[in-house]
C-alpha cells in the first residue's frame, strides 16, 4: 500500500493492517492508529504529531526523521524500529518495547519512558533531557554521547 505524502490527520486507523505500507512523509497529525499493525511499515519523515498509537504493532518500521511530538505509543512494540533522527518531544513510551531500536540521534526531551524496555537499543548521541525513565530496562543499551541532564531514572535497569 502506497500513501506517500498522503494527507490522513485526525484519521481513525484503529486496528488497521498497515504492515509494510509505505507513509512516507504522510501527515498523521491527530491520528488514532491504536491497535494498528504498522510492521515493517516506511514512516520516513512522516508527521505523528498527537497520534495515538496505543498498542501499535511497529517492529521493524522505518521512522527515521519522523515528527512523534508528544504522540502517545504506550505499549507500543517498536522492537528493531528505526527512529534515527526522529523528534519524540514529549512522547509517552510507557512500558514500550524497544529492544534493539535505532534512536540514534533522537530528541527524547521530556518523554516519559517509564518501564519502557530499551534493552539493546542505540541511543548514541540522543537527547533524553528531562524525560522520564523510572523502571525502564536499559540493559546493553548504546548511551555514547547521550544527553539525559535532568532526566529521572530511578529504578532503571542496566546502567552502571
Amino acid at each position: 500500500m502506497d500513501f506517500t505524502e498522503a494527507k490522513l490527520p485526525k484519521a481513525d486507523l484503529t486496528g488497521a493492517n498497515l504492515t509494510n505500507a509505505n507513509l512516507t512523509e504522510a501527515d498523521l497529525t491527530g491520528a488514532d492508529l491504536s491497535h494498528t499493525n504498522l510492521g515493517h511499515a516506511d514512516l520516513c519523515g512522516a508527521d505523528l504529531t498527537g497520534a495515538k498509537l496505543i498498542n501499535a504493532g511497529l517492529a521493524s518500521a522505518h521512522l527515521s526523521m519522523a515528527t512523534l511530538i508528544k504522540t502517545v505509543l504506550s505499549g507500543a512494540d517498536l522492537t528493531a524500529a528505526d527512529l534515527t533522527a526522529a523528534n519524540l518531544a514529549g512522547a509517552r513510551l510507557n512500558s514500550t518495547r524497544l529492544t534493539n531500536a535505532n534512536l540514534t540521534g533522537a530528541d527524547l526531551t521530556d518523554a516519559t519512558l517509564t518501564h519502557a524496555n530499551l534493552a539493546g537499543a542505540d541511543l548514541t548521541r540522543a537527547c533524553l533531557d528531562g524525560a522520564d525513565l523510572t523502571g525502564a530496562d536499559l540493559s546493553g543499551a548504546q548511551l555514547n554521547a547521550a544527553e539525559l541532564d535532568a532526566a529521572e531514572l530511578t529504578g532503571t535497569i542496566g546502567l552502571e
